[in-house]
């Protein structure tokens, strides 16, 4: 060693004989050796080559050196019996990361001595850089090896909040044996309630979260012909069901809370509704509505409105168009409609104030062949999601006056881009006939999704989010499989 190191030296010597004299309990002194559990220095100074920490050093050490003890990792709890520890040196050995509190309960500490490790800034060690930010101990500046983005820098100097150690991921949490078509979610008597609609058997399937076996399960349904839809509305604390159907007509229920089972109290008008693909529920001001996309050649798309008593046809749209799509939403605080259709570009429709009605605006250029379009919110920025059967399904912005390209993605056989917001994070899930359902998560730094998860989901026709128990599930339908339930779950890499 050189002259600069000789006073480390001499001060480690008095600490590793401070050590021995403490392990002697009070004995007369002896000359200073090693203790049992590692090799000294030459001048007994310092220990190296120490396989692991002992498990059996007095509660009343108060320094401890494992200088060039060639140690790679450091056992949980290591000194959780060594509350008098003052000293504590690693230096120069292979570690990579420690424990996470490694250092807790050791309240005496004042010198820590980590230089000369290769470490790893990973979320496994974000603990230490909270740690070192609040500790009154004195510690050596120690640098980062790895990850490359991080080499060489400096770990004291550091902020928690440069490590991103939340993930999240889908898991498979149910599965309930039929195929699906809609999947939609509703408030009602103070509880969370999915309503979905089985195409084959007919059905609208109502579940409810069983809180004590901890899952969903059926407790009641609609039986119909061929139904595709089964939109819930509540009106003044009433539930209403509409039921779309291809054959049979299309139907409002409403739930009678004496009886306890849903009765039929109106029936949609058949001429105009012939060919229904999807129902969008909606309130401006007071007022309540919804409207069907009708997909029939001689079909009208039609908006109904609420008058106390039951739903009336309010205003006719798009005509004869093959609508397969609808959807509600606000621009510049005012309400809008876009349908989608087989035979045109999507059409944007705007909320009249003095006739009350929906006005044709624009259509989307560029967007041929969209089967159906779903919109999100970033902030005060709104998006779409424009999903293709053929070509790229695409997200655009709005720029003031029209939507913009913002991002396209590889779909084939693609009949839904649902974008959906869980927590705090937002995702968009394009599904797929003839391959895996991607998963898309909103990156806000590129203002754009990126892949995030694969689903393996049968034909996927619709997904929806349900929150319940302080829980986040993802409901997907399936036209040719079984419905599959997802959790939503949070992970803490740093944990």
């Amino acid at each position: 060693m050189g002259n600069a190191s000789r006073p480390f030296r001499r001060i480690a010597y008095f600490l590793c004989l401070l050590s021995v004299l403490l392990l002697t309990e009070g004995k007369k002194p002896v000359k200073p050796k090693c203790p049992a559990w590692c090799t000294c220095t030459k001048d007994n100074a310092l220990c190296e080559n120490a396989r692991s920490i002992p498990r059996s050093v007095p509660p009343d050490v108060i320094s401890l050196s494992f200088v060039r003890s060639a140690f790679t990792k450091i056992p949980e709890g290591s000194f959780l019996l060594t509350p008098s520890l003052q000293l504590l040196s690693l230096a120069n050995n292979n570690l990579q990361s420690l424990p996470k509190d490694i250092f807790k309960g050791l309240d005496s500490l004042t010198n820590v001595d980590l230089r000369g490790n290769a470490f790893n800034c990973d979320c496994k060690l974000k603990w230490l850089v909270e740690w070192l930010g609040s500790t009154n101990a004195t510690v050596e500046d120690i640098y980062c090896e790895s990850p490359p983005e991080y080499k060489k820098r400096k770990i004291n100097s550091l902020s928690p909040k440069e490590f991103d150690c939340i993930i999240t991921e889908f898991e498979v949490y149910q599965s309930l044996p039929y195929q699906s078509l809609s999947v939609d979610t509703f408030s009602y008597m103070n509880d969370e309630h999915v309503v979905i609609a089985q195409p084959f058997t007919g059905k609208c399937i109502f579940l409810e979260w069983d809180h004590v076996e901890v899952m969903f399960r059926n407790y009641d349904n609609i039986t119909g012909t061929s139904t595709v839809v089964c939109k819930p509305i509540v009106i003044e604390s009433q539930l209403y069901v509409i039921v779309a159907q291809l054959f049979g007509g299309s139907h409002i229920y409403k739930r009678d809370i004496f009886a306890n089972k849903f009765i039929k109290i109106q029936d949609i008008e058949i001429l105009k509704i012939r060919k229904p693909n999807d129902i969008e529920t909606f309130r401006i001001a007071e007022d309540w509505y919804f409207v069907v996309a009708d997909s029939s050649k001689a079909g009208f798309t039609t908006v109904y409105k609420w008058n106390g008593n039951g739903f009336y046809s309010h205003q006719s749209l798009h005509a004869w168009y093959r609508d397969t799509d609808v959807e509600y939403l606000e621009i510049s605080g005012k309400p809008h409609l876009i349908l989608s259709s087989s035979s045109q570009r999507p059409v944007i429709y705007q909320w009249n104030k003095g006739t009350n009605e929906f006005v044709k605006r624009f259509d989307i250029q560029d967007m041929e062949d969209a089967y159906a379009v779903k919109h999100f919110k970033v902030k005060e920025d709104v998006y779409i999601c424009l999903t293709r059967f053929i070509g790229d399904s695409k997200v655009m912005k709005w720029g003031g006056s029209a939507f913009l390209d913002l991002q396209r993605m590889p779909s084939r056989g693609s009949m839904v881009f649902q974008p959906l917001q869980i927590s705090n994070y937002q995702y968009a899930i394009l599904g797929s006939d003839y391959s895996f359902t991607q998963v898309y998560y909103w990156d806000a730094e590129k203002a754009k999704f990126v892949k995030f998860q694969e689903l393996n989901v049968q034909a996927p026709r619709s997904f929806i989010h349900v929150s319940i128990d302080k829980r986040d599930f993802l409901f997907a339908s399936s036209f040719k499989g079984t419905t599959l339930i997802y959790s939503h779950v949070i992970v803490d890499l740093s944990a």
